[in-house]
Protein backbone atom coordinates (compact mmCIF):
# COMPACT_ATOMS: atom_id res chain seq x y z
CA UNK A 1 0.00 0.00 0.00
CA UNK A 2 1.88 3.56 -1.06
CA UNK A 3 1.34 6.68 1.22
CA UNK A 4 -1.75 7.62 -0.94
CA UNK A 5 -3.36 4.31 -0.63
CA UNK A 6 -2.49 4.51 3.32
CA UNK A 7 -4.11 8.31 3.57
CA UNK A 8 -7.20 7.13 1.51
CA UNK A 9 -7.88 4.46 5.14
CA UNK A 10 -6.81 7.28 7.63
CA UNK A 11 -9.09 9.46 5.49
CA UNK A 12 -12.22 7.14 5.72
CA UNK A 13 -11.45 5.55 9.21
CA UNK A 14 -11.35 8.83 10.78
CA UNK A 15 -15.05 9.63 8.98
CA UNK A 16 -16.02 6.53 10.80
CA UNK A 17 -14.51 7.03 14.18
CA UNK A 18 -16.67 10.65 14.28
CA UNK A 19 -19.68 8.74 13.39
CA UNK A 20 -19.03 5.45 16.10
CA UNK A 21 -18.50 8.71 18.61
CA UNK A 22 -21.98 10.44 17.84
CA UNK A 23 -23.12 6.55 18.05
CA UNK A 24 -21.53 5.91 21.30
CA UNK A 25 -22.97 9.29 22.33
CA UNK A 26 -26.62 8.48 21.42
CA UNK A 27 -26.71 5.17 22.73
CA UNK A 28 -25.33 6.24 26.21
CA UNK A 29 -27.74 7.98 29.12
CA UNK A 30 -27.22 11.54 29.49
CA UNK A 31 -24.28 12.51 30.38
CA UNK A 32 -23.32 15.11 33.61
CA UNK A 33 -21.83 17.63 31.31
CA UNK A 34 -21.99 17.95 27.95
CA UNK A 35 -18.60 17.65 25.40
CA UNK A 36 -17.61 21.20 25.61
CA UNK A 37 -18.01 21.35 29.62
CA UNK A 38 -15.56 18.50 29.95
CA UNK A 39 -13.59 19.69 27.84
CA UNK A 40 -13.10 23.16 29.50
CA UNK A 41 -13.12 22.03 32.85
CA UNK A 42 -10.56 19.38 31.64
CA UNK A 43 -8.52 22.47 30.64
CA UNK A 44 -9.01 24.32 33.92
CA UNK A 45 -8.47 21.29 36.33
CA UNK A 46 -4.69 20.62 34.08
CA UNK A 47 -3.85 24.59 33.83
CA UNK A 48 -4.94 26.28 36.24
CA UNK A 49 -7.65 29.31 36.11
CA UNK A 50 -7.51 31.28 32.96
CA UNK A 51 -9.39 34.13 31.45
CA UNK A 52 -11.79 33.99 28.28
CA UNK A 53 -9.14 35.11 25.67
CA UNK A 54 -6.50 32.09 27.12
CA UNK A 55 -9.35 29.75 27.30
CA UNK A 56 -10.28 31.02 23.87
CA UNK A 57 -6.86 29.78 22.40
CA UNK A 58 -6.72 26.85 24.26
CA UNK A 59 -9.56 25.20 22.64
CA UNK A 60 -9.09 26.62 19.70
CA UNK A 61 -12.58 28.55 20.06
CA UNK A 62 -13.72 32.08 19.83
CA UNK A 63 -13.63 34.57 22.73
CA UNK A 64 -17.53 35.23 22.56
CA UNK A 65 -18.43 31.07 22.05
CA UNK A 66 -16.48 30.21 25.31
CA UNK A 67 -17.61 33.60 27.16
CA UNK A 68 -21.40 31.88 26.31
CA UNK A 69 -20.41 28.61 28.09
CA UNK A 70 -18.66 29.87 30.60
CA UNK A 71 -21.70 32.19 31.36
CA UNK A 72 -24.24 29.04 31.20
CA UNK A 73 -21.46 26.92 33.48
CA UNK A 74 -21.48 29.70 35.94
CA UNK A 75 -25.28 29.04 35.70
CA UNK A 76 -24.94 26.12 36.60
CA UNK A 77 -22.74 26.49 39.26
CA UNK A 78 -19.62 24.57 37.40
CA UNK A 79 -17.17 27.19 37.04
CA UNK A 80 -16.73 30.64 39.14
CA UNK A 81 -15.84 33.87 37.62
CA UNK A 82 -13.56 36.67 39.28
CA UNK A 83 -12.35 40.38 38.06
CA UNK A 84 -8.99 40.35 36.80
CA UNK A 85 -6.57 41.08 39.28
CA UNK A 86 -4.70 43.61 36.57
CA UNK A 87 -7.17 44.38 34.61
CA UNK A 88 -11.00 44.60 35.82
CA UNK A 89 -12.37 44.30 32.31
CA UNK A 90 -10.88 40.58 31.93
CA UNK A 91 -12.79 37.73 33.88
CA UNK A 92 -10.59 35.33 35.61
CA UNK A 93 -12.58 31.56 35.35
CA UNK A 94 -11.93 28.53 37.70
CA UNK A 95 -13.86 25.40 37.99
CA UNK A 96 -16.04 24.74 41.14
CA UNK A 97 -15.90 21.78 43.13
CA UNK A 98 -19.25 20.91 41.83
CA UNK A 99 -17.66 21.39 38.83
CA UNK A 100 -14.52 19.45 39.27
CA UNK A 101 -17.17 17.01 40.65
CA UNK A 102 -18.88 16.65 37.45
CA UNK A 103 -15.89 16.13 35.86
CA UNK A 104 -14.42 13.20 37.24
CA UNK A 105 -18.00 11.54 37.61
CA UNK A 106 -18.08 12.13 33.48
CA UNK A 107 -13.95 11.07 33.04
CA UNK A 108 -15.19 7.95 35.39
CA UNK A 109 -17.95 7.32 32.78
CA UNK A 110 -16.02 7.52 29.71
CA UNK A 111 -13.03 5.28 31.16
CA UNK A 112 -15.36 2.68 31.76
CA UNK A 113 -16.81 2.81 28.71
CA UNK A 114 -13.55 2.52 27.02
CA UNK A 115 -12.17 0.03 29.47
CA UNK A 116 -15.41 -1.98 28.25
CA UNK A 117 -15.16 -1.89 24.84
CA UNK A 118 -11.29 -2.32 24.41
CA UNK A 119 -11.59 -5.53 26.94
CA UNK A 120 -9.51 -7.57 24.69
CA UNK A 121 -6.55 -5.72 24.17
CA UNK A 122 -3.75 -5.87 25.16
CA UNK A 123 -1.75 -3.29 27.16
CA UNK A 124 0.91 -2.97 24.29
CA UNK A 125 -2.29 -2.26 21.76
CA UNK A 126 -4.06 0.02 24.45
CA UNK A 127 -0.74 1.92 24.30
CA UNK A 128 -0.37 2.42 20.52
CA UNK A 129 -3.46 3.53 20.53
CA UNK A 130 -2.96 6.01 23.42
CA UNK A 131 0.12 7.10 21.08
CA UNK A 132 -1.20 7.50 18.04
CA UNK A 133 -4.26 9.51 18.85
CA UNK A 134 -1.89 11.38 21.02
CA UNK A 135 -0.09 12.17 18.05
CA UNK A 136 -3.07 12.81 16.05
CA UNK A 137 -4.39 15.37 18.33
CA UNK A 138 -1.12 17.35 18.59
CA UNK A 139 -0.72 16.96 14.67
CA UNK A 140 -4.61 19.02 14.84
CA UNK A 141 -3.12 21.38 17.31
CA UNK A 142 -0.06 22.37 15.71
CA UNK A 143 -1.92 22.79 12.11
CA UNK A 144 -4.64 24.72 13.41
CA UNK A 145 -4.41 25.84 17.30
CA UNK A 146 -1.35 27.33 17.44
CA UNK A 147 -0.76 31.00 16.61
CA UNK A 148 2.70 32.67 17.14
CA UNK A 149 2.87 33.39 20.71
CA UNK A 150 -0.21 32.06 21.62
CA UNK A 151 -0.76 31.19 25.22
CA UNK A 152 -1.37 29.31 26.89
CA UNK A 153 -0.59 26.28 24.71
CA UNK A 154 -3.20 24.44 23.31
CA UNK A 155 -5.16 22.49 25.18
CA UNK A 156 -4.15 19.35 23.84
CA UNK A 157 -0.91 19.85 25.55
CA UNK A 158 -2.44 20.13 29.25
CA UNK A 159 -4.79 17.20 28.58
CA UNK A 160 -2.32 14.84 26.56
CA UNK A 161 0.74 13.24 28.53
CA UNK A 162 3.61 12.97 27.18
CA UNK A 163 4.83 9.98 24.79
Amino acid sequence: MDTDDTLGVIEVAAAVLVRNFELLRRRTPAPVLDRSEYLLLRTLDATGPADICGLAAALGLDPSTVGRQVAAMAGKSLVARRPSDTDRRRSIVSPTQAGLTAMETVRAERRAGTAELLAGWSDADLRTLAEMFTRYNRAVAEHHLIEPATTPKPAVDALLPAM
